[in-house]
């Protein structure tokens, strides 16, 4: 089958695997759809934590069954999208329920090979019929449902101001979430063309550029309350410190964000404003189907997140591309 490899930082190829055998309680499903994500750049990098090379990418995908095993609720042909964590479900927090940390979590594309190529065989578990759900639009449930994951670990509802910090998918993933819970939602990122996306698409209610003066701006938004509920999902650790500061008294901050490095913060500060600190990773079952629900209701505006697409077999001219912000890529999508 073809598949595309990044073989070592900087280096995309199109290459031939075998296809796969699907195992015991395993389906093999023909790719039709791959998002491409910020992590697949930032292993393009060479930026990602947990990745060995060579390794094919891919965790955003949807397509059609094509092997399912004996006396499954699954059938060939049928369309669906994949859940790309791959949990153990025996360790302490699988019993718990919470397979999104599993201590053995393999994330396709991640810590074994993904989806960017013809076929993939995964768990049963984590193969769900898309229904009325279009193939493309299945292809971003996952890169939603990391939003729509934030958003519920901060127990965010219709009362609470909230503060998104960096407006790329993620961000956008979480801002349509905590608009769908009917909050009020500010959103902060260092580039306009996105804050703009984000007010005439997403419906924020505000936009802020993060400069030097939006402390400032978000007090005077807030009248110096500050935010109930920070998320932040930047990917950069000095806007990771920063964003204690905007959390206002009895607040909560999620860190959808993950970094190499340490994160520091003024203790005093922390404490008299008896800050609730939230580590947001991947997503739940429940988060994907919120996504289906609220893209059945029409609040995901899907055609507009789908800025750009191509065919697998030019990804490797086509991603170094769509990484340059001049580009304007907010959701881009390979065809299988």
């Amino acid at each position: 089958m073809r598949a595309i490899a990044c073989e070592a930082p900087g280096r995309l190829a199109l290459v031939s695997r075998p296809q796969p055998s699907p195992g015991a309680g395993e389906v093999l499903v023909r790719i039709r759809r791959v998002g491409i994500c910020g992590t697949d750049f930032h292993i393009f990098e060479g930026k990602h934590p947990f990745l060995d090379y060579p390794r094919i990418m891919g965790h955003e995908l949807s397509g059609t069954v094509a092997m399912a095993p004996a006396g499954s609720r699954l059938s060939e042909g049928q369309p669906v999208y994949i859940v790309p964590y791959l949990s153990c479900g025996h360790c302490s927090a699988c019993r718990k329920g919470l397979t999104n940390c599993c201590r053995n979590i393999a994330v396709l594309g991640v810590h074994r090979d993904g989806g960017m190529a013809e076929f993939v065989a995964v768990p049963e578990a984590n193969v769900v019929p898309t229904g009325d759900i279009s193939l493309d639009d299945a292809a971003m449930i996952e890169f939603l449902a990391i939003g729509a994951h934030g958003v519920r670990r901060g127990r965010i509802d219709a009362s609470d101001a909230v503060l998104v910090v960096g407006a790329g998918p993620i961000g956008m993933g979480a801002i349509i979430f905590a608009k769908a819970r009917g909050s009020h939602v500010t959103v902060m990122d260092s580039r306009p063309d996105r804050l703009g996306f984000t007010t005439e698409k997403l419906d924020a209610d505000e936009a802020v550029v993060a400069a030097e003066d939006a402390e400032r701006r978000l007090s005077d938004i807030t009248g110096r309350d500050f935010f109930d509920v920070v998320i932040d999902a930047t990917g950069n650790a000095a806007a990771m410190q920063r964003g204690f500061g905007f959390v206002g008294h009895g607040g909560r901050y999620v860190l959808v964000s993950v970094v190499r490095d340490a994160i520091s913060f003024s203790d005093p500060e922390f404490h008299k404003r008896e800050t609730t600190l939230l580590a947001s990773r991947n997503a739940q079952p429940e988060d994907f189907a919120e996504v289906v629900r609220q893209m059945i209701a029409g609040n995901v505006p899907t055609r507009a997140l789908n800025t750009h697409r191509g065919p697998i077999e030019e990804t490797p001219s086509l991603l170094p591309s769509w990484m340059r912000p001049e580009s304007g890529v907010i959701k881009a999508i390979l065809e299988v």
